[in-house]
């Protein structure tokens, strides 16, 4: 018997799998694809708050490496601004770098961690009772667990078989998205992309590398199952931009639509959801993988204190009441994104007001702190400032504080050399410093990077311990 079985192995199921590993929990991920995707598919972007917890795992200089760093100015729905200044990040660019790329630093990081993965193995059938759930894999293996966890993708099979509705809004537009060869001159590629964009927006075709150009057209048609093909570019691209530039010898075509759900809670009994199993949104902004690799932050070690016994009652509830809220806000900023691409009258005017105040350093980052999820603050109630926020990679004495939170484990960073967490060793980590660059005399850390406390008291920081990791042992 597992702890936790995890359907899916894209990026959230993959950090899940990882996270709950550094607890020591057995964890079996369930894989439908026998393989990776070939490693040209599509392009995304790691934006900063995912960087930042790259860097706390010690993933990042693997991920930069096959990656390749953009200005994050611009997006917002594709306004050219520059990058804000300010930014409460140490990283002001976003990482462009192929999702295979991604799934396979992920998978492999989970697996050096002892997590098992099988490849090619289907769920098709979930049940649960009291003590755990059954899942059953294609072929009629049977398999049990304390909790499964659906990180199973937009078509979630886990949601499905379980009856779990996916409430919000069907698609109203498709797109296309490829990469191709091209057959005319580079100055008629030039003239037919300013012009499309005059009235689309959304409309991209650029170099992509080794002779290749990525394409992003709007599609008059909308299908949730049919796939892409080439005549379908070639007929959009000339209802766009008057052309179809000679496209040709695609290396990768798909269609996604811009359908926005959002399930209304994250856990079923014994089984959460975690990325798109628990929302979609259209990809304005590059948001989609971001969201679901914060949400694995977030669930991994609370999931994890509940199989180890020492979570508080009502810690496991907290993934729900936390990522929500910050998913129902990516659906609301993509849906504005994608009000003001879609290149009608209203939204044009919109968008030329947009576009006017984002010459204000304030707006300008505003947008960009949503988009990159650096304004998160969760609910923790009342008290410091920086309650419920992230923290930045602060300098320490010795180093930087990222590379102390590899373990996966809460912090308490001391200014003062008084404070302790003797009795939750193995839980909580003691950094004491009184060379850290923080405002405050102390900070409590969660593992997600999130400050549960700011002060310098003893009896204060010993209650909110037991709030988040539970009683002393």
């Amino acid at each position: 018997m597992f702890d936790v079985i995890i359907a899916g192995c894209g990026p959230a199921g993959a950090v899940l799998a990882a996270e709950l590993r550094l607890h020591d929990v057995r964890v079996l991920v369930l894989e439908k694809d026998a393989e990776q995707a070939p490693s040209f598919v599509r392009v995304v972007s790691l934006h900063a708050r995912s960087l930042e917890l790259m860097a706390m795992r010690g993933l990042l200089d693997r991920l930069l490496a096959r990656g390749r760093q953009r200005p994050v100015g611009g997006s917002f729905a594709g306004i050219p601004k520059p990058t804000p200044q300010g930014l409460d990040s140490d990283f002001d660019t976003l990482l462009g770098i192929r999702q295979p790329d991604v799934n396979q630093v992920l998978e492999d990081h989970a697996v050096a961690l002892g997590a098992e993965v099988r490849r090619g193995r289907a769920v098709t059938g979930v049940s649960q009772d009291q003590d755990g759930v059954t899942v059953e894999v294609a072929g009629g293996e049977r398999l049990r667990a304390r909790y499964l966890v659906a990180c199973d993708g937009a078509r979630s099979t886990v949601r499905k078989l379980l009856g779990v509705g996916f409430p919000g809004e069907p698609s109203r537009h498709d797109t296309l998205m490829g990469e191709m060869e091209v057959g005319v001159p580079q100055e008629d590629i030039a003239a037919g992309v300013a012009e499309a964009r005059r009235t689309h927006r959304m409309f991209q075709l650029g170099p992509s590398g080794e002779g290749r150009y990525r394409v992003v057209v709007p599609c008059a048609e909308v299908s949730e199952n049919r796939s892409a093909t080439l005549d379908d570019f070639r007929r959009e691209l000339r209802a766009v931009a008057g052309t179809d530039f000679g496209v040709h010898s695609p290396r990768w075509l798909s269609r996604f639509g811009d359908a926005t759900r959002l399930l209304e809670h994250y856990r079923e009994g014994r089984v959460l959801f975690a990325g798109d199993a628990a929302h979609i949104h259209p990809p304005a902004g590059g948001q989609g993988l971001n969201l679901g690799v914060q949400d694995a932050v977030n669930l991994g070690w609370k999931l994890a204190g509940q199989v180890r016994g020492w979570a508080p009652e009502s810690l496991l509830g907290t993934y729900h009441r936390e990522r929500r809220p910050v998913a129902a806000a990516v659906l609301d900023n993509t849906r504005a994104q994608v009000h003001l691409m879609s290149g009608g009258p209203g939204a044009r005017a919109v968008l030329g007001l947009v576009t006017e105040l984002m010459d204000l350093n304030e707006v300008n980052r505003l947008l960009i702190e949503k988009i990159a999820a650096l304004d998160v603050r969760y609910d923790f109630g009342e008290g410091h400032d920086l309650l419920g926020r992230r923290l930045r990679d602060v300098a320490l004495t010795g180093g930087r504080l990222y590379d102390r939170m590899r373990g996966g484990r809460g912090l308490v960073l001391d200014r003062t050399g008084r404070l302790r967490a003797d009795g939750w060793s193995g839980r909580v980590d003691l950094v004491a410093d009184p060379g850290a660059a923080l405002d405050v005399p102390a900070v409590l850390l969660r593992p997600d990077g999130h400050v549960a406390w700011a002060g310098d008291r003893q009896d204060d920081l010993d209650e909110h311990l037991a709030r988040w990791f539970g009683a002393q042992g």
